[in-house]
């Protein structure tokens, strides 16, 4: 006889899949990067914006690609039965940002962001279903120098960690793919959509599948053979096309590049495509050279006409988005994480609970200097708490005994050497003056 299934009780302890449990360790990390990528930023004299997690639906299904708005898009109906989707990007959200005060802002627009993203994908190494992600644009400003502003930038962000030796910039430009694609092979607008997302995607097919998927989008095998060549073709191949849309402005943009000392980090490569169906110049990829992470970090193109779904005002963009899970398995590979180490400089013990106001004296006064300090919240013995200022990674404990109280003392202990002082009340001030002194230095 089956006896029925015995429901457990308890909820699961476990995130949804594809998604993070950020520990405060693994919080520090990630916080870490956040704040040296925002610095690095900001010396380019870029701005922080945010906007909702939550946009409409028409807005992604306008311009976003159809594969993720059909298949990795999280969307919901509100009580008022409007279609919202959870944003799997950013830039269409700059671009409805930046058209509401587009005549105001001062030109060229220099914004970047941080935001939380969501994307229904088979998580993997380097993709999640949530992740956070660096946003830099630029909307106006001549498009090569612009071009140049925030590959210069690309390459400064790696840089700034040490990374820049396993560094690729792999360029390519949507008008010089289409000059080829539509004018010279003459596949159709439809087809030439098909085949910039399928080379997109030719690194997780096999060859035979690779080949029959060009078959089933018409492509006849000479056509194919012109892809493959075009495909395979190098910077002099680009650069005997100077007539060519796209491909003379991409040769500027890699000559100036090479001239400002990034000649063994850009590439061309044909092979780059960008799948967003909103790109219309340059595009670029970001790559690991190393083969144990060989793949594309971030990356990112220009686009001429989101602007143009707000209304008549037209402001041509380029930019990028930086993933945080890729850029921590890049700089995890290469041992660049920045040091995120706890800096607490002060654990209070309490051997006695009426103590317990002395010390937060202590501590407010230490706090307002600018020490982080934890005060114990309950009585115990100093073997435990010391152990447990230990955990805290605290720099110093303050130790108050019933002997310290009685001859107006504390015992000060420096846990990294093990040396130990005594200090009395009236000087505990001065001490902690010159210790956030010298941590200001």
């Amino acid at each position: 006889m089956l006896r029925p299934r015995v429901m457990s009780k308890f909820l699961s302890n476990q995130p949804y899949k594809g998604t993070r449990d950020f520990f405060p360790p693994q919080m520090r990390q990630f916080q870490a990067v956040m704040r040296q990528l925002a610095t690095i930023v900001e010396r380019f004299g870029f701005e922080p914006y945010d906007g909702p997690l939550l946009e409409s639906f028409e807005l992604y299904a306008a311009k976003t690609g159809q594969e993720i708005v059909e298949n990795q898009l999280y969307w919901l109906e509100d009580r008022s039965k409007r279609k919202l989707a959870i944003r799997p990007e950013m830039t269409p959200t700059l671009a409805r940002m930046v058209s509401q005060q587009v005549m105001e802002l001062p030109k060229p627009i220099r914004w970047y962001s941080i935001p939380n993203l969501w994307r229904y994908e088979r998580p993997q190494r380097g993709r999640l279903r949530e992740h956070w992600q660096l946003n830099c644009d630029i909307l106006g400003g001549d498009p090569q120098f612009a071009d140049q502003e925030i590959l210069r930038l690309s390459h400064a962000l790696i840089q700034s960690f040490g990374g820049e030796r396993h560094l690729e910039i792999r360029v390519n430009h949507r008008e010089w793919i289409d000059e080829v694609f539509q004018n010279r092979m003459k596949l159709t607008a439809e087809q030439s959509i098909q085949v910039i997302k399928l080379v997109d995607a030719k690194a997780k097919l096999d060859e035979k599948k690779y080949i029959e998927a060009l078959g089933a989008i018409g492509l006849q095998t000479k056509t194919i053979d012109a892809l493959e060549a075009f495909l395979e073709g190098g910077l002099d191949s680009l650069q005997s096309e100077s007539n060519a849309p796209g491909a003379a402005h991409l040769s500027k943009v890699i000559h100036a590049l090479n001239d400002q000392g990034l000649s063994s980090n850009i590439i061309y490569d044909p092979t780059i495509m960008r799948g967003m169906d909103y790109y219309t110049g340059l595009v670029f990829e970001i790559y690991d050279r190393s083969p144990e992470n060989r793949r594309a970090m971030f990356g990112g193109g220009r686009y001429d006409h989101l602007l143009g779904l707000f209304g008549k005002n037209r402001l041509s963009g380029i930019g990028f988005g930086m993933g945080d899970v890729t850029i921590q398995d890049f700089l995890q590979t290469h041992s660049l994480l920045p040091d995120s180490t706890r800096n607490l400089d002060v654990y209070f013990t309490l051997l006695e609970g009426t103590y317990f106001p002395k010390l937060m004296e202590w501590a407010t006064f230490f706090r307002a200097l600018g020490l982080s300090c934890i005060t114990a919240l309950e009585p115990g013995k100093l073997a435990h708490q010391l152990k447990v200022a230990a955990k805290h990674q605290a720099r110093h404990v303050v130790i108050l005994g019933s002997s310290e109280w009685d001859t107006q003392t504390v015992s000060i202990k420096a846990l990294k050497t093990g040396t130990q002082s005594e200090v009395k009340w009236a000087n505990l001030k001065r001490w902690a003056e010159e210790q956030a002194q010298s941590k200001q230095n």
